[in-house]
């Protein structure tokens, strides 16, 4: 179980009577710069095999196929949802719900990515749902996860392993969070992309290498494949509810509103 997170601390601290923000207080927490930061941006580093910035859409399967073998419980949910499926039915649809997609889904749907490399960073922006990453690129290493406040998307952090951009994502939150249709990812959920240009500087390889002990056995790999869109700009998509439906969220589920 986690300790008591940095997110739940700071909106105790808030609560206090006389409570003013401080500056420090939202600093990282092992005293690292933020990739925003001019000295960390002005620092000396070698040059990147390739700029990755511009605008990206998936092409061919954007599904993960040959799945790995599953633990019970999670094949039990993949059963049922393939059951649900070729009934014409939807099963856990928490994002037709408007929770977040996460990773890897943000960056397998038909919606185009953005993406801006900054010499301390990478960041993605799906127009599905305005999903936003950060892949950190300035040499630091993945937060403590007992002190670090997952998120759908994890933490990123990035190096390049010759020609190719390597990202490590791990720190997940698991709640209402599927790979696909079914299969749930863990706190324990890990992903590895190997990214590669081609030679034209038009297309992108990303070899994924996927491991979650508590929902699959060994490793789930998969590759995509991405082509550069130059007449493409950002979108605002938001998910709302459908209040005119009387639906509103809660915590956990959807619940249908009632009039007093």
């Amino acid at each position: 179980m986690r300790v008591l997170s940095r997110r739940l601390l700071i909106l105790a601290l808030a609560s206090l009577p006389g409570f003013t923000q401080a500056q420090g207080l939202w600093d990282n927490l092992n005293g690292q710069p933020g990739a925003l930061a001019l000295d960390n941006l002005g620092q000396s580093r070698p040059e990147a095999p390739f700029d990755i910035t511009g605008t990206w859409s998936i092409t061919g399967q954007w599904q993960f196929e040959d799945v790995p073998p599953l633990k019970p419980a999670a094949a039990e949910l993949f059963a049922m949802a393939s059951q649900a499926a070729a009934a014409g039915k939807s099963f856990n649809d928490d994002i037709g719900r408007c929770w977040p997609p996460g990773l890897p889904r943000m960056m397998t749907r038909v919606w185009p990515v953005h993406m801006i490399q900054l010499p301390t960073s990478i960041v993605m922006i799906s127009n599905f749902m305005n999903q936003v990453r950060w892949i950190y690129m300035d040499g630091r290493s993945h937060s403590d996860p007992d002190y670090y406040v997952p998120s759908y998307n994890g933490e990123s952090i990035g190096h390049w392993d010759g020609d190719t951009l390597v990202i490590d994502t791990r720190n997940f939150e698991p709640s209402h969070h599927w790979l696909r249709a079914g299969i749930p990812v863990s706190e324990e959920f890990h992903t590895i992309e190997r990214i590669r240009m081609s030679a034209d500087r038009q297309s992108l390889e990303v070899e994924w290498t996927m491991t979650d002990p508590q929902n699959w056995e060994g490793q789930w790999l998969g590759t995509k494949h991405y082509n550069r869109q130059d007449k493409v700009d950002f979108l605002e998509v938001h998910c709302l509810p459908d209040l005119n439906e009387g639906i509103i969220a809660t915590d956990d589920e959807y619940t249908i509103r009632t009039e007093d």
